[in-house]
């Protein structure tokens, strides 16, 4: 499942360099080709084989025409109900190049220092998050854990992946399909900005999660 997922991400970003970025038409057009693609990975998984590799495409080609849509009524949702914590800078919405959200938590609001316990002022935020991947399964989930460089790599590298596990935990006993859900920790190895200072420091210290659509079907 994991070789189908991180395959669907490449080949996203190959469609979208081969769209015109003034075309009218490119989001649908991109959603088909992503899912022509996508779908022939997954007929090629299932099957083995060539033939099954042009049925797959076949059906993702029809499901992918709608992704940009779907996606696009998704982040209207998560910017509707995440607004204050907006306002009040705890959190970014992000819509990247192959359609997927992401949803950078910031430190101060989600963990403690060297801890992987949720904050009781992280609880309403993430009970949000979940009423509207609720509302959107044709998405995967996946919670990205970071930390600032203090310590050793290998603690740091634990401590990520606690926090992903917290994340992905409380989504899966609020109302989110658990086989949606995936944690992943990152450690220190992708900061956002110096570790030489506690603001800096601060910013690396935070969770991601990732929506990213699928082929209906999938």
């Amino acid at each position: 499942m994991n070789v189908i997922r991180n395959t669907m991400i490449a080949v996203t970003l190959a469609a979208l360099a081969g769209c015109a970025a003034d075309d009218p038409n490119r989001r649908a057009k991109t959603g088909a080709a992503v899912g022509a693609i996508a779908g022939a990975v997954i007929g090629k998984q299932v099957s083995g084989g060539p033939k099954g590799a042009v049925t797959g495409a076949v059906i993702g080609g029809i499901a992918g025409g709608s992704v940009g849509n779907y996606m696009d009524k998704q982040q209207r949702e998560f910017e509707e109900a995440l607004a204050a914590e907006q306002r009040r800078n705890e959190l970014e919405i992000q819509r990247l190049e192959d359609e997927s959200l992401k949803i950078d938590v910031s430190s101060e609001v989600s963990f403690d220092f060297d801890s992987a316990d949720l904050k009781p002022a992280f609880i309403p935020t993430l009970d949000k998050v979940a009423n509207v991947l609720a509302r959107y399964p044709k998405t995967d989930v996946t919670v990205v854990g970071h930390t600032d460089s203090i310590g050793p790599e290998s603690y740091n590298q634990a401590l990520s992946e606690r926090r992903a596990r917290s994340v992905v935990s409380y989504l899966s006993s609020h109302g989110v399909d658990g086989t949606r859900l995936a944690a992943i920790g990152q450690g220190e190895s992708q900061p956002r900005a110096t570790n030489a200072t506690e603001a800096g420091r601060q910013l690396n210290r935070r969770v991601e999660i990732l929506v990213q659509p699928v082929v209906d079907g999938q």
